[in-house]
Order: structure tokens, then C-alpha cells, then sequence
């Protein structure tokens, strides 16, 4: 029997600095076997780039380490539920396991919205894990926000 690793806290680490690079606070790691393989923040401001999301970002990386399209064994950790675009994206690599920090209520596709997995048209569903570290990856959301709204 293994025992469970939360890589939770690798991804609010990323998601702390994006935050301080002045993105959106989103982070996400790509663990394989108890290892992580790919890590990223947003990164949409400093490349221009409307799809530089973390879990993107952290799924490119982890296809080029394992040179594949497919991340079959692989568990995506994040600390936002990710967007539709992310939730085509998760299916198309065929991610093992999902674990997401907080829920996205005004552009979440996995519990929120479309709910791109519960779809008939979806390629794959992984299993999916809501709430680890909700409360820190909230309270960074929030925080963020509260700054540039004053």
C-alpha cells in the first residue's frame, strides 16, 4: 500500500509567486510516482499569451519530460478549479487524478459552469479531488484581488 503525498503545498508556492510577479495567484504541479515532474504559475501578463494558465503550463512542461501527449499516471495539482480551456486540456492528456485547492464559482468548468467532465462528448475523466488547501489558495485569490480593487 503507498502512502499519500499532497503536492498541495508545491502549488501554492508557485501560485504565491505568480501573485508576486503581479499574475493572477494560480499554481499547479504535474506529480508522477511521488515526484514532481512540472511545475508553473500564470503566466498570462508577461507572455501575452491568453492560455499561459498554470495547469497549461505545468501540462506542456510534463509532456516534454515524459515525451508524450499522454500523462496517464501522472496527478495534476492546483490550486483553482480549472477553467473549461484547462478541463479540455487535463482530458486530452489523460491525467490520472485531479486535486484542486479552491472552487471557481465565475469561471470553473469542473463543479462550476460546463462541467466539462460530466459531459457526453468528454475524451476522459480523471478522478477528481476538491478542497485540499482550499482556505490558503482562497485567501490568496481574495487577497490579490482586494489589492487591485481597492
Amino acid at each position: 500500500m503507498s502512502q499519500f503525498i499532497s503536492f498541495m503545498e508545491a502549488a501554492l508556492a508557485e501560485a504565491r509567486a505568480a501573485g508576486a510577479r503581479g499574475e493572477v495567484p494560480v499554481g499547479a504541479v504535474i506529480a508522477r510516482r511521488g515526484e514532481i515532474i512540472a511545475r508553473a504559475g500564470n503566466r498570462m501578463r508577461e507572455r501575452t499569451d491568453p492560455t499561459a494558465h498554470a495547469e497549461m503550463l505545468a501540462i506542456r512542461a510534463a509532456c516534454t519530460a515524459l515525451d508524450s501527449e499522454r500523462l496517464t499516471d501522472c496527478d495534476l495539482w492546483v490550486t483553482l478549479e480549472p477553467c473549461p480551456a484547462c478541463a479540455g486540456a487535463i482530458a486530452a492528456a489523460r491525467i490520472k487524478r485531479l486535486y484542486y485547492a479552491a472552487p471557481d464559482p465565475k469561471s470553473g468548468g469542473i463543479a462550476q459552469g460546463p462541467r466539462i467532465f460530466d459531459h457526453p462528448q468528454a475524451h476522459h475523466r480523471p478522478e477528481i479531488y476538491a478542497g485540499i488547501g482550499e482556505t490558503e489558495a482562497a485567501a490568496l485569490m481574495r487577497d490579490f484581488f482586494a489589492r487591485r480593487r481597492p
